[in-house]
């Protein structure tokens, strides 16, 4: 058995470590991992941007990437401790964005401003407990290649945004999108898509 799994399977070996990495009711990494471990695990892409401002809480046990040239604009906050981030090539995450993992964006997509993307859900399922004392409902949510969120909009756990897909400033999207849609509103609804034989977007 590796350390990793022993620790995790010694409840009180997995809180002692817990606590040397993040303090215990604050969800973010100490400095000391910030300085010394984060730069060695997580991947950064060349010519890719990270604004001195935005608040990367990410941890060593799970994937943190930025793809080359992407860029996470000001007052943003990325978390890994529930799942991966991972943004791929030529994105930019615009001012104030929100993005929790697990989530995946892919090459040349982006987010406006003040958008929030998270791939969980807190459990209720047990109405005698506070929703935080219960397990993550844990579904990765995708964007992908060259999708675009418009700014105040919100992408739930579970939802795949497909390709060249674009999502209208303020919307609530609650289901997948499919590759080359346009959708708008809350809940989000297509109004068009893209005809590839016609070359032309299409209203519903």
């Amino acid at each position: 058995m590796g350390i990793v799994s022993a620790i995790k399977n010694n409840p009180k070996a997995k809180q002692f470590t817990l606590r040397l990495l993040a303090p215990q009711r604050n969800p973010r990494p100490r400095l000391w991992v910030k300085l010394l471990v984060n730069p060695f695990i997580h991947k950064r892409g060349k010519g890719s941007v990270i604004r001195r401002n935005a608040r990367i809480d990410v941890f060593p046990w799970n994937p943190f990437e930025v793809g080359a040239l992407s860029t996470i604009e000001s007052f943003c906050t990325v978390n890994n401790g529930s799942g991966a981030v991972r943004i791929g090539d030529r994105v930019r995450v615009g001012i104030g964005s929100v993005v929790i993992g697990p989530v995946q964006m892919g090459d040349g997509s982006g987010l406006g401003q003040h958008v929030f993307v998270a791939g969980f859900n807190h459990g209720y399922a047990d109405a005698h407990k506070n929703s935080s004392e219960q397990a993550l409902d844990i579904r990765p949510t995708i964007i992908e290649e060259e999708a675009h969120i418009g700014a105040n909009s919100v992408v739930l756990a579970g939802v795949t945004i497909g390709k060249r897909s674009q999502v209208g400033a303020g919307s609530v999207v609650t289901k997948n999108i499919p590759p080359y849609s346009i959708a708008v509103g809350n809940p989000a609804k297509v109004i068009k898509t893209y005809n590839h034989e016609t070359q032309q977007w299409e209203r519903i």
